[in-house]
């Protein structure tokens, strides 16, 4: 009986496997957040241990710091924005934010 090492590399597939999400939502984080990747030919590439280490490397607090959304950042932007006033930021996060609703 052999065991096979898992793969170093691996296509879009393997790491949404690798992360335990489907591959709609990876697609969702490939193209918001700054995932190490390679586009090789029309496939995307992705090595495991620079995935285990993307993961490894984020924290739970900038997700939650600004609301909604705020999770979409990664790195120094989103670690040195201003804080806002409480009134400000909250109207800025709300999905509704900037609608104008009109009544008949």
């Amino acid at each position: 009986m052999s065991t096979q090492e898992p793969r170093e590399i691996l296509n879009i597939d393997e790491a949404a496997l690798l992360l335990g999400v489907s591959i709609k939502t990876f697609n969702k984080v490939l193209h918001s957040q700054n995932l190490p990747a390679r586009k090789i030919g029309r496939e995307w590439k992705f090595s495991r241990s620079a995935l285990i280490a993307w993961v490894g490397s984020g924290n739970s607090a900038a997700f939650y710091r600004d609301g909604q959304g705020a999770g979409l950042e990664d790195g120094p932007a989103a670690e040195s924005r201003a804080p806002e006033s409480s009134a400000q930021g909250a109207a800025k996060s709300r999905r509704t934010a900037g609608w104008r609703i009109e009544f008949d």
